[in-house]
C-alpha cells in the first residue's frame, strides 16, 4: 500500500517548473495541502472495477501507482529481494492547448530497489520523467506502464506481464503470471485512509505472481524464480493532518494464504482507525480486516546510520482467524533514499495459523519514521 507521498513534490518543482507554460511554482504548491483542486475526480463509493482496463491509468485522478515486490531464489537457493514502483503524478486535471509536444500534466516516478541476501548488499536507484514525447507514460491496452525503459508491460498473446528495469550496477528482467484473480481491498476497493470523506483510493492487489527471469548484480547473471505481490491504488487525497506515516504488511504464507494489512499512524504514534488489510484463504475467499482485527507488537528497531529510528521485527496477531506469526527483515538495512526516505524490505515470516506452524514470505514499507 503506497499513499501518495508528498516529498515527491519537491521533484515535481524541479522537474515542471521549467515547462513551456511558465507557470511558477507557487501554483504546483497547491497540491500540498489538504484541498486538492476540485476538478480532480475523487474516491467517495464503491465502483464497479473492469480487468484488465483497470490495470491501466486513471487520469481524473491525482495520482497512482503500480508497485511490484518479490521474494526469489537462484538455482544455487541464493535469495532476492526486489521492488520497483512506478507513480503517475497529475499537476493539474487539465493541460491547456499548446502546440508543444513537450506540454504535459503527468509525471512519472520509479523506484528499483533489489536485496542481495547473501552479500548482505542492498541496491537503489530511482528514474523520473515528464509523460511526453513518449518518455514516460501508461497504457491500458496492451497494458503497459513505463519509464524511459523500465517498464510493467503485458505480453503479446499472453496474460503474462513483463517487469524490466536495470541501472548501472544492477536489473531485473523477469515475467510474472497471475495466480489469483485481483483481490479488492477496503469495502469493494474503496480504501478509507482517514474519516474525512474523499480521503480514501481505490485499491487491488494480485496477491501471488509467479515470477521467474533473471536479476543482475554488476557483470553477473542469476537465474531467478518465486512469488510476487502487485498492489495498485488511486486517488486523489492525502493523508489527513494528523497522520505521519505507515507500516504496510504484504505476506505470502506457507499454506496458501496471504494477508495485507496497513498500520496507519498519527502524529501522536497511535493507530489511526482507518488502519484496515485483507486475508486471503488458501482457497482464495477474502476477508475484510479492520483495524481492531490486526494487533501489532514491535519486537526490536533498528537505528539508521542517517538518523531515525525504525521497527525492525514484529508480532503480528489476528485472533478472527488464527493467525501468530513473527516478522523478520532478512536484513535490516533496507531503507531506501530516493526522493522521498522510507524503509521497504524483504521479510520472512514464522509461527502459527489455526494451531499448525506456519512460515512464509513477504515485503514491508515504512513510512514516516525519517526525515
Amino acid at each position: 500500500m503506497k499513499h501518495l507521498l508528498i516529498g515527491l513534490v519537491a521533484l515535481l518543482f524541479a522537474t515542471l517548473t521549467n515547462a513551456d507554460d511558465g507557470e511558477p511554482p507557487s501554483q504546483l504548491a497547491d497540491l500540498l495541502g489538504a484541498e486538492a483542486d476540485a476538478r480532480f475526480a475523487r474516491a467517495l463509493e464503491p465502483r464497479e472495477f473492469v480487468f484488465p482496463a483497470d490495470h491501466g491509468p486513471h487520469p481524473a485522478f491525482r495520482n497512482e501507482w503500480w508497485y511490484v515486490t518479490g521474494n526469489l531464489d537462484d538455482e544455487d537457493g541464493r535469495r532476492f529481494g526486489f521492488e520497483l514502483t512506478i507513480f503517475r503524478f497529475a499537476l493539474a486535471p487539465s493541460v491547456a492547448e499548446s502546440t508543444s509536444q513537450w506540454r504535459t500534466r503527468q509525471v512519472y516516478i520509479a523506484h528499483l530497489a533489489i536485496t542481495h541476501v547473501e552479500d548482505e548488499r542492498f541496491y537503489v536507484a530511482q528514474r523520473y520523467s515528464r509523460g511526453a514525447v513518449g518518455l514516460a507514460g501508461a497504457q491500458a491496452a496492451p497494458f503497459h506502464v513505463w519509464i524511459d525503459d523500465w517498464s510493467i508491460a503485458g505480453q503479446p498473446d499472453s496474460e503474462a506481464w513483463r517487469l524490466s528495469a536495470s541501472d548501472s550496477d544492477f536489473g531485473i528482467d523477469v515475467e510474472l503470471r497471475a495466480l489469483r484473480p485481483p483481490v479488492l481491498n477496503g469495502i469493494d476497493g474503496l480504501s478509507q485512509k482517514s474519516a474525512d470523506p474523499g480521503n480514501a483510493s481505490y485499491y487491488y492487489s494480485i496477491t501471488r505472481l509467479g515470477t521467474r527471469g533473471t536479476i543482475r548484480i554488476g557483470e553477473r547473471d542469476y537465474k531467478v524464480s518465486g512469488l510476487s505481490w502487485l498492489d495498485r491504488e488511486w486517488s486523489t487525497s492525502a493523508l489527513a493532518a494528523d497522520q505521519v506515516g505507515w507500516d504496510w504488511f504484504a505476506l505470502q504464507l506457507s499454506d496458501g494464504s496471504d494477508l495485507m494489512f496497513y498500520h496507519l499512524r498519527k502524529n501522536d504514534g497511535t493507530q489511526d482507525a482507518a488502519s484496515a488489510g485483507t486475508y486471503v484463504s488458501a482457497s482464495g475467499s477474502t476477508s475484510h480486516l479492520d483495524a481492531d482485527d490486526v494487533e501489532i507488537t514491535v519486537l526490536d528497531t533498528w537505528e539508521s546510520p542517517e538518523g531515525g529510528t525504525y521497527p525492525s521485527k514484529w508480532r503480528l496477531t489476528v485472533q478472527r482467524i488464527g493467525l501468530d506469526v513473527t516478522v523478520t527483515p532478512v536484513m535490516p538495512n533496507q531503507e531506501l533514499f530516493t526522493t522521498v526516505r522510507y524503509w521497504e524490505g524483504a521479510v520472512d515470516v514464522k509461527g502459527e495459523h489455526d494451531g499448525a506452524a506456519i512460515t512464509g514470505r513477504g515485503y514491508v514499507e515504512l513510512a514516516g519514521y525519517a526525515q
